[in-house]
C-alpha cells in the first residue's frame, strides 16, 4: 500500500508535466499505449486462458480502470492542480463502497452514511474554493476527476467481484490489450513523434509520460491488484489515504498555490473515508 500509495501519488505531477509538450488527449494515449506494449507478450499468452463468461469484465476493467481515467485526468489538470487532481482521487474508497452497495451486494450499514456525507463535503469544498482561477472552469474540470475515481471504483469493485479466480497479472494484461491496440494505432498516425521532435520539451514529456506508464500503470496496476486479490476492494482502495499527502507535497515542490481549502478539504475526505470503513 505504501509503495502504491507513492507511486500513485506522484502520477499527477507526471501528468502536469507531460502536458507541457502534449495534450490531454495525448497523453492519456500515450499512457494507454506505452503500457499495452509492456504488457504485450505476457498478454498475447494469457489472452488464450480467458473464459468467454470472463470477457465482459475484462473489458470494463480495461475501460473503468485504465482507459477512460488516462483520458479524464490530464484533461482535469488543464485547469486544475496537480495537488488538486490528487486530493480528489481520494474519493475512489467512498465510490467503492456507494457502487458496491448499489451493484456489487456490499452490505449496507447507515453507519458508513456519514462517512460518505463527509468525504462528498471536502471533495465539494475542493472544487468551490480550493483553486483560485475561474469558479466556473474549476467546477467543471473538477468533476472530470471525480468521474475518473467513479471508474477507479467500478474496476475495483469488478475485479474483487467477478475476477478473483484470475491472476492478477492476466487480467492486467489483458484490459490493457483491449484498450492498448487502439491507442498504438492512433499513435502511430498522430502528430505525436513530430511533437517530440520539435517540440523544445518534447523529449522530456515523453519520458515523464513514459515513466507514468511503466511505474503508475503496468507495475502498480499489477500490485493493487494482487491486493485486492489477498484482500477486499474497499481494503486495496485506502492507498487513497497516502496518494494526496504525496500528491499534494510534490504539488507545493513545484510551486503550485495551497490554500487552506486543500488541507480542510483532504482532512474530510480521509476523515470520511475512515468512517466508511468501521
Amino acid at each position: 500500500m505504501l509503495f502504491l500509495g507513492l507511486v500513485w501519488g506522484s502520477s499527477f505531477i507526471l501528468i502536469k508535466k507531460s502536458l507541457i509538450a502534449f495534450s490531454s488527449y495525448q497523453v492519456g494515449l500515450l499512457r494507454i499505449g506505452i503500457s499495452a506494449l509492456a504488457f504485450m507478450p505476457i498478454a498475447i499468452q494469457s489472452f488464450r486462458k480467458i473464459e468467454k463468461k470472463d470477457l465482459k469484465f475484462i473489458i470494463i476493467v480495461g475501460l473503468t480502470g485504465s482507459g477512460i481515467p488516462a483520458f479524464l485526468f490530464p484533461l482535469a489538470q488543464t485547469q486544475i492542480s496537480s495537488s488538486m487532481a490528487g486530493l480528489l482521487n481520494s474519493l475512489t474508497p467512498l465510490f467503492t463502497l456507494i457502487l458496491g452497495i448499489l451493484f456489487f451486494g456490499t452490505a449496507f450499514k447507515w453507519s458508513k452514511v456519514s462517512g460518505v456525507l463527509i468525504g462528498l463535503l471536502g471533495a465539494a469544498l475542493l472544487i468551490l474554493f480550493g483553486e483560485q482561477i475561474g469558479q466556473n472552469a474549476v467546477s467543471l474540470y473538477s468533476f472530470f476527476a471525480v468521474l475518473a475515481t467513479i471508474c477507479y471504483a467500478t474496476s475495483v469493485n469488478t475485479v474483487g467481484t467477478h475476477l478473483q479466480h484470475i491472476s492478477p497479472i492476466t487480467v492486467s494484461a489483458t484490459s490493457f490489450l483491449m484498450v492498448g491496440v487502439p491507442a498504438i494505432l492512433y499513435l502511430l498516425s498522430s502528430d505525436v513523434p513530430s511533437i517530440v521532435t520539435e517540440h523544445p520539451h518534447g523529449w522530456a514529456s515523453l519520458g515523464y509520460a513514459s515513466i507514468l506508464a511503466l511505474f503508475g500503470t503496468v507495475i502498480s496496476t499489477v500490485v493493487f491488484f494482487q491486493l485486492v486479490r489477498l484482500n477486499n476492494a474497499l481494503f486495496a482502495s485506502m492507498i487513497a489515504y497516502i496518494i494526496p499527502i504525496v500528491a499534494l507535497g510534490w504539488g507545493a515542490i513545484d510551486g503550485e498555490q495551497i490554500t487552506l481549502f486543500h488541507y480542510l478539504g483532504m482532512v474530510l475526505i480521509l476523515v470520511g473515508v475512515y468512517l466508511s470503513r468501521k
